[in-house]
């Protein structure tokens, strides 16, 4: 006769396995945030937060903090942080605009050199961290002001200001540039007539989620990334090569951050020193309301993209309402209080459940 389930393992359901995934309050809160906002459009209190037009702009908005995010919480499952990521925006970004601007760099070139230029910042800050063993919060802090001041300091020893602009001349019908600003698709507006043009951010940011994904649940690595954020010390004792994945994390989180420079600057043609300013904040945000705990160990890549949905609902939200970025700011913070409550609440049930 065969042997049953424990009734225990009987009771749980697939509708209770949905509620007890880390991205479960990432996809209520998404839901949550547009209804409210729907209800002010309905209401007459917001214009145009349901028009297509609306749309396209929160959707690049989440967009640009999803390209991050994606990277950066395969590093905070790991157990890490990268604060660096907003800075290599910046100095990514005036790579590609000095390179093609200043220098007469090919596009394919500048692209090049930003990327190898992230690559190597982020296996210095993964290298650094686990040689060292300080923690990576201290150490991607102090790179973050070291790549800020080098960014502006070179830029103005070079151009003489921290702008640099006039790419479009230069960049016009170049096949890597496009692949980094072309248009993922145009939609007609009803009623206004207007084209509508979704960016081709939006298909990075979705094939990156789709891509952190696969890799956490479906391969080997993805397994070490868990046990690297889990337990160090019994990952490595089971044969997790531990410091090379967190190497290795650190620079996929600065090659996300030279992609997104690539997208602001080839999209504007034209680059600034303060591009990225925050970010790195803004993509940990993400995470965490995307479900990954901060301790590490845990979290989903498809959580963190509807984080950055909740974001992007967020901001367009606020700003068809009427209200400035100072109350997005407060919105930030309010819903990382909330989500750091979620997670610890969740974290608890999950241990009482295992005793």
């Amino acid at each position: 006769m065969a042997t049953s389930k424990p009734e225990r393992l009987r009771r749980v359901g697939p509708l209770r396995t949905f509620f007890g995934r880390p991205e479960f309050a990432a996809i209520i809160g998404a839901i949550l945030v547009w209804l409210v906002f729907a209800s002010l459009e309905l209401a007459g209190v917001s214009r145009g937060f349901l028009t297509v037009r609306g749309t396209a702009n929160m959707l690049e908005v989440a967009a640009q903090i999803g390209i991050l995010g994606s990277a950066v919480s395969l590093l905070m499952i790991a157990g890490e942080f990268d604060l660096s990521v907003g800075s290599m925006v910046g100095a990514a970004g005036m790579i590609v605009a000095i390179g093609i601007g200043q220098w007469g760099w090919p596009v394919w070139l500048a692209v090049g050199v930003a990327f190898a230029f992230a690559l190597a910042v982020g296996f210095l800050n993964g290298w650094v961290v686990v040689k060292t063993g300080l923690p990576s919060f201290i150490v991607t802090l102090a790179s973050l002001f070291m790549l800020r001041g080098a960014t502006i300091g070179v830029t103005r020893l070079i151009t003489g200001r921290t702008q640099v602009g006039g790419l479009d001349v230069l960049t016009a019908g170049d096949p890597v540039a496009n692949l980094f600003r072309g248009n993922l698709f145009e939609v007609t507006e009803a009623g206004t007539g207007a084209k509508v043009i979704f960016e081709i951010s939006i298909l990075w940011w979705v094939v990156l989620a789709l891509v952190a994904t696969w890799i956490l649940l479906r391969t080997p690595f993805g397994n070490w990334i868990f046990g690297a954020g889990g337990s160090a010390v019994a990952a490595r004792n089971v044969g997790v090569p531990v410091d090379r994945v967190k190497v290795l994390l650190f620079m996929a989180t600065a090659a996300s951050a030279a992609l997104l420079a690539c997208v602001q600057v080839l999209n504007v043609n034209s680059g600034d020193v303060l591009r990225g300013e925050e970010f790195e904040f803004r993509a940990i945000i993400t995470a965490v309301i995307g479900g990954t705990f901060l301790t590490g160990g845990y979290g989903s890549a498809i959580g963190t993209f509807f984080g950055a949905l909740t974001l992007g609902l967020a901001s367009g939200g606020l700003f068809f309402v009427g209200l400035g970025n100072e109350w997005f700011k407060l919105f930030l913070g309010a819903l990382l209080l909330v989500a750091v409550l979620v997670n610890a609440w969740i974290r608890q049930r999950a241990s009482e459940a295992h005793r």
